[in-house]
């Protein structure tokens, strides 16, 4: 049908509603992209921030090593070796198929002496991206790892803990676990010096790997190395002599202190048995105790030098005084306290001499209780000797107002209280330095601690010089003498205490300092549960005395004080004690 020429065409018109909904929803769709936009930009930015930073922020540290331990000498006892450490990223091992090459996989466990399916197991989530194959290898294995060249298996630098010393200074230094943390000893007590505080550089990368901005970087603390008190020639004598001493007495341990009277330093300390920090595969947990600072016992014969102090600073006696011993027993609160045989009348350096329990018991009751217990608290009894080493052991003295007559007098020859071999030594430090007692240190000193005065320097030196006689022919400590040297010291043998009584075991004991004439050092021997009939501190302690003071004199290079009638000889030349001079 034709459209007429002149006729006009409609066009539809849009309807106004359908044109304002579509104009609202887009925008409201413009609006929520607009205030979604300044949520995440203004509001709360950070989530978005923390996840961009995820991807592109990295953080680098720096490597320090541990610090080192020496000796006072500068001798290295402990330092750290750079090593690596094998680990393995799981999800690069799945994607790259690495677990399909299982001959380098049973390659790699029998390097490791590990069972193959262990290995394996640790990869096997792909999920994980960091796990540890193998911890602290040697170099040889490190370079055959890297020869393997398996995917996602790599090798990282971290530094291994060594011991030059071994067991010889274990008890001391201490060790680190393998992540390089302090566990005992001068390890643990200095780990915040020894460990510093390693630095770090954050910064960002792009898509590609290259750093586009430096955002932080902070510098490093270096760690602090320790230098000790110990003197590792006497250290290394000391734990010689003691050792094969425990073995021949077939002693359950022993234990040896010698301290420098004029400062408080410990020169050495060392205890038997001992372990390799070095390898720890067989080490049991008693070898680990720091017997020296951790054991007590009753000291026994060896604290008779505070009673005779004791009873010169009271006025009562004097250095001339004698005492009846005979018939070498006497009765006490219905207990006996007898001597090994009639030693009949003693004055005090014959007391000493003869380790005489009836004299020291007579001077002791003879004597304030009170008095005597301050003497015994003054050296150092009952208390920390300072040293701030783990494990210490402030031994113990009884506090109770009534005393007995039989316990005042087993005080006095050692029994009712216990200390430690750290504090016998530090008792006998006080006596050879004139009376002065300071706190001990592990570390090496410049400057001294001032120290407190405890006992007049006058007694001090007179009971010193009275325990000459003990290493004299006729005394109990003969086996302690070292040629050339005036020794002053004193014997102890006590028994062990078990439940409702004493046991069958002994402690032997001997302390003393040297050159008698002007003290240097004091040195405490203490060795526990000799085997067989030979178990007084006379005998088997004594001569690991007489052998570690011989070493220790030569070593710190002390003049000899006892050459009359000896032969000195000299750059070659050969004379008596008068030619020497």
């Amino acid at each position: 049908m034709a459209v007429k020429r002149n006729q006009k065409i409609l066009r539809p018109e849009p309807l106004k509603g359908r044109f304002i909904f579509a104009l609202s929803c887009i925008g409201l769709v413009f609006t929520a992209l607009v205030a979604r936009a300044a949520y995440i930009q203004v509001i709360e930015p950070d989530r978005l921030r923390y996840e961009g930073d995820l991807r592109t922020v990295r953080v680098a540290h720096d490597r320090i090593q541990r610090g080192n331990i020496t000796d006072r000498n500068g001798v290295e006892l402990a330092v750290s070796v750079p090593t690596h450490t094998v680990w393995a990223d799981p999800k690069v091992i799945h994607d790259r198929n690495s677990l399909s090459d299982q001959r380098r996989w049973q390659a790699l466990a029998e390097v490791f002496n590990t069972p193959v399916e262990q290995l394996l197991s640790k990869v096997e989530n792909p999920q994980r991206r960091f796990v540890y194959l193998q911890r602290m290898i040697t170099p040889g294995v490190a370079n055959y790892v890297q020869q393997l060249a398996i995917p996602g298996v790599s090798l990282k630098e971290e530094s291994r803990r060594f011991y030059p010393t071994g067991e010889i200074s274990a008890h001391v230094i201490g060790l680190t676990n393998i992540d390089g943390e302090g566990l005992d000893g001068v390890e643990a007590i200095f780990d915040a010096h020894l460990t510093g505080t390693p630095g770090q550089r954050r910064f960002r990368r792009d898509g590609q790997g290259r750093v586009i901005e430096e955002l932080e970087v902070t510098e490093s603390e270096l760690p602090q190395s320790i230098r000790l008190s110990i003197d590792q020639r006497i250290q290394a004598a000391a734990y010689s002599e003691l050792k094969r001493a425990v073995r021949y007495h077939q002693a359950t341990s022993g234990s040896v202190v010698v301290l420098n009277v004029h400062t408080g330093e410990v020169l050495a300390m060392v205890n038997s048995p001992s372990y390799n920090p070095n390898n720890r595969s067989n080490v049991l947990a008693h070898q680990l105790r720091n017997r020296a600072i951790s054991d007590s016992f009753e000291p026994g014969s060896t604290v008779k030098p505070l009673v005779i102090l004791e009873a010169l600073q009271s006025g009562k006696y004097s250095l001339d005084s004698r005492l009846n011993t005979s018939p070498g027993w006497m009765t006490v609160g219905g207990r006996r306290v007898q001597d090994l045989r009639n030693e009949g009348e003693l004055d005090l350096a014959g007391i000493l001499a003869r380790s005489s329990n009836v004299g020291t018991s007579r001077i002791a009751l003879d004597l304030e209780l009170e008095d005597l217990l301050e003497t015994y608290y003054a050296v150092g009894f009952g208390t920390d000797t300072g040293i701030n080493l783990l494990g210490e052991s402030m031994g113990q003295m009884s506090h109770r107002n009534r005393w007995s007559p039989f316990e005042i007098a087993a005080l006095s020859y050692g029994y009712g209280l216990s200390t430690t071999t750290l504090q016998l030594a530090q008792m006998y430090a006080v006596l050879g330095n004139g009376g002065v007692i300071r706190p001990l240190s592990i570390l090496a000193v410049d400057e001294p601690h001032a120290g407190r005065q405890v006992f007049d320097p006058q007694l001090a030196r007179e009971v010193v010089r009275l325990m000459e006689a003990v290493t004299r022919e006729g005394g109990t400590g003969t086996r302690a003498r070292v040629p050339g040297y005036r020794v002053a010291g004193k014997t102890g043998t006590t028994r062990k205490a078990v439940a409702g009584g004493y046991g069958d075991e002994y402690v032997g004991l001997f302390a003393g300092v040297l050159p008698a004439s002007r003290p240097e050092i004091a040195i405490a021997v203490m060795i526990n549960e000799p085997a067989g009939d030979s178990y007084h501190g006379g005998t088997i302690a004594a001569p690991v005395f007489a052998t570690i003071g011989e070493q220790s004199m030569r070593i710190l290079n002390i003049a000899p004080d006892d050459l009359n009638g000896r032969q000195l000889r000299v750059a070659g030349f050969t004379g008596g004690a008068h030619a020497a001079q």
